[in-house]
């Protein structure tokens, strides 16, 4: 199972979003996009890239799925 945490020092840009603590990818990003159709946050970030911001959160564990890219790749924007 694919799990993030967030890093603290990006705590304040994700409010309700406990830094620190290891969660399931898909749960958190459920959040996340619920919280913006809520009109919750206005955020350009979401719109330019990742829901979860590398920079902002870790990651651990594989989340193998069928549109995998052959050489190991998720997404097209990744660099090989």
């Amino acid at each position: 199972m694919r799990e993030t945490r967030l890093k603290p020092e990006f705590a304040a840009l994700y409010p309700g979003v406990a830094p620190d603590e290891w969660q399931p990818v898909g749960a958190l990003l459920d959040r996340r996009v619920a919280h913006l159709l809520l009109g919750q946050e206005r955020s350009s970030m979401v719109l330019r890239g990742r829901m979860l911001d590398e920079e902002h959160f870790e990651f651990r564990g594989v989340s193998p799925r069928p549109g995998d890219l052959p050489d190991g790749r998720t997404r097209s924007s990744d660099r090989p």
